[in-house]
């Protein structure tokens, strides 16, 4: 058992409760390499955010459980090296599909775990985040559960159609279950390929789609039935199209991939909505220089010079959004 006090680590529930109280989201960015992992140091450092290091299923099996653990503390001493004097960072399962997943996690070190039983019947969702939660909560962990369907794909997670939550469900959902965060469904959605050129309209001046927006609505009416209640936003890339058409110039093919636009996400931020969860832009971001590069320098084959420019564009990206869209730069000193 290792406790994510002992590597420096905080669990979500402050951070979580100054950023309700003060109208900005705290970024939660998901990692699968050491890149990812300095490039959002670095920017969460730089400009004092705290910050959710999310890991998936398949990014904990890719990098391996043990090794994790350790990059997340080596995380934190990163954080100081670079004159954060006291980082604020979790360590943040992201769609946990099972109670095993969870503990496991749980006992390696995380100091945060998402269980997504979303797809289960509604009864069988409660019993399952319930679960999670009366074991995680004996080590002040906290837990992160999801009402309503995202469509999209990315890494385990696949749902052809998304499903709203439903606000009449909320109240009755959070209590019995005790979870700390709810997830929910108002138009977000997984992967580069938000919505279907059907789902969108094109600006006519540039071609480009143009998305639906999102249900605040249903937002709304989720706030007034729990006010104050931390609520997450999962699928919430952007997916800048400047990446995008730098991966399609140089050799990639991602027609009409479309994200949500930033205005919608700051809208958001400003809300109940305290966590808002970003995978695809890093990877687009990577992605676009790391193709750059082999573009322009075919005979290149040292990773540093491909993987540096990555992660620099990465840096780059991570303190706009925290900065820009976010607003949790400055809120933790």
């Amino acid at each position: 058992m290792v406790s994510y006090k002992e590597l420096g680590l905080v669990n979500t529930r402050e951070m979580f409760a100054k950023a309700i109280k003060g109208g900005y989201a705290i970024p939660a960015f998901n990692f699968n390499n050491m890149e990812q992992l300095q490039a959002i140091i670095k920017a969460s450092a730089e400009t004092k955010s705290p910050v959710i290091l999310q890991v998936s299923k398949g990014a904990r099996n890719y990098a391996n459980q043990t090794l994790l653990r350790y990059m997340a503390q080596g995380a934190v001493e990163y954080a100081k090296e670079l004159g954060w004097e006291h980082p604020q960072i979790c360590l943040h399962l992201d769609h946990g599909d099972s109670f095993e997943l969870c503990k496991s996690c749980v006992d390696f070190g995380f100091s945060s775990v998402m269980i997504d039983a979303s797809s289960l019947p509604y009864e069988e969702n409660i019993a399952l985040t319930k679960k999670v939660v009366d074991y995680a909560h004996q080590y002040d962990v906290t837990v992160e559960a999801e009402l309503g369907v995202l469509a999209g794909v990315e890494d385990e997670v696949s749902s052809a159609v998304s499903h709203y939550t439903k606000p009449e469900e909320v109240v009755d959902f959070a209590t019995r279950t005790g979870c700390d965060s709810l997830a929910i469904s108002i138009g977000t959605s997984h992967g580069a390929y938000k919505f279907t050129p059907e789902q969108c309209t094109r600006d006519p001046k540039t071609g480009r789609l143009v998305p639906p927006p999102l249900a605040f609505d249903v937002l709304d009416a989720v706030m007034e039935k729990l006010p104050g209640f931390p609520i997450v936003l999962h699928g919430s890339s952007s997916v800048p199209q400047e990446y995008v058409d730098m991966i399609n110039q140089y050799g990639g093919k991602l027609p009409d991939a479309v994200g949500i636009p930033e205005e919608q996400l700051r809208k958001a931020a400003k809300s109940a909505v305290c966590k808002i969860n970003i995978d695809s832009d890093s990877r687009l971001a990577f992605t676009a220089a790391v193709r750059k590069v082999f573009a322009e320098k075919p005979a290149e084959f040292d990773p540093r010079k491909y993987c540096g420019p990555a992660r620099d564009l990465m840096t780059e990206l991570y303190k706009h959004k925290i900065i820009n869209v976010l607003g949790s730069d400055g809120k933790a000193e």
